[in-house]
């Protein structure tokens, strides 16, 4: 079987084809690198199983022959990002989508969207189920993200509906691990960087606001799962892990397993940061069997000998 993987270059997307490979798929990786790097990918340029196109999917997609899956991963992810390439976030999750869920289409695949848990915004049920609508500021500055993911679910639920497409939406927890950028802007980047050059650990208001943390592994198997498992068109699925830990919590511990002399520094909430994020994923359980296995301490080692390698590399 043949997939076609955008954001083939990023921190997800990377992984994703590796699995698929893994799997016997061929995969077709497009990217156009504004936050995906080729060294993510650069291990998998020569495999008989790979091909990648340097393009940007705001622009009209065709392929040659044919395609079984779209795996639609392209957009910047982290708050630094798609405050940094605002309309570019937000033209790749509605023109994006659009060109994409046309190509599925077209070649009549099954299509994987990469939604988000900021879906739900700063939420007022907790845990969040599926079911939950959300409670999102459509003008803060997280709106560009926020409001592109939900026009993108809305788009997917249209094609599913008007043409029949088999589609599936995948909301997806904050995750760490390997492939990460040192400058991303999330939390455990942002404190492993600081922790390893023994800067302090920059804490956004109290650090009391909760996140869970999912280990990119466990991710992966979730969306391969949800990606090749039929009968699923039209669902919407949380994947993410349900263990909720305080913010100020993982800060000292990444501090502890980096011996690193770093002090916690407090600094001004962001604007519209969600106060507790946690999925409920009981859907994931009953549709998928899937449920993450890496023990937080073990997935933060393998992050940190990973981040500790790239520092001793630049």
């Amino acid at each position: 079987m043949r997939v076609l993987i955008t954001g083939a270059a990023g921190f997800i997307g990377s992984h994703l084809c590796d699995r698929f490979i893994q799997e016997g798929f061929e995969v077709i990786g497009m990217d156009n690198f504004i936050t995906g790097s080729p060294d993510n990918i650069a291990h998998l340029f020569g495999h008989p199983k790979f091909k990648f196109i340097h393009y940007n999917v705001v622009n009209y997609i065709y392929l040659e022959g044919p395609v079984d899956i779209v795996l639609h991963f392209a957009c910047p992810a982290s708050p630094a990002d798609y405050m940094s390439h605002p309309i570019h976030t937000m033209k790749v999750d509605s023109l994006g989508t659009l060109n994409t869920l046309g190509f599925a289409k077209l070649k009549k695949a099954r299509y994987v969207f990469a939604s988000t848990s900021e879906v739900y915004g700063d939420p007022t049920v907790h845990p969040q189920p599926e079911t939950y609508w959300g409670n999102v500021n459509p003008i803060g500055p997280r709106s560009v993200y926020d409001e592109a993911k939900r026009f993108s679910e809305a788009l997917c639920m249209a094609y599913h509906r008007e043409h029949g497409i088999d589609v599936r939406i995948l909301r997806i927890f904050n995750t760490y691990g390997p492939r990460m950028r040192m400058n991303d802007g999330r939390v455990i980047p942002n404190f492993i960087t600081q922790a390893l050059k023994g800067e302090p650990l920059t804490v956004y208001g109290n650090g009391e606001q909760t996140r869970s943390f999912c280990y990119i592994d466990d991710l992966v198997e979730g969306i391969f799962m949800a990606s090749v498992k039929d009968g699923l068109s039209g669902e919407v699925i949380n994947l993410g892990n349900p263990q909720e830990f305080r913010i100020i919590d993982i800060a000292k511990l990444i501090i502890e397993l980096t011996n690193s002399n770093s002090k916690i520094v407090f600094y001004p909430p962001l604007p519209d940061d969600p106060k507790r994020r946690c999925p409920d994923i009981s859907k994931a359980k009953r549709l998928l069997s899937w449920e993450p296995k890496k023990p937080l301490r073990e997935g933060l080692l393998e992050t940190i000998n990973w981040f500790r390698k790239k520092l001793k590399d630049a």
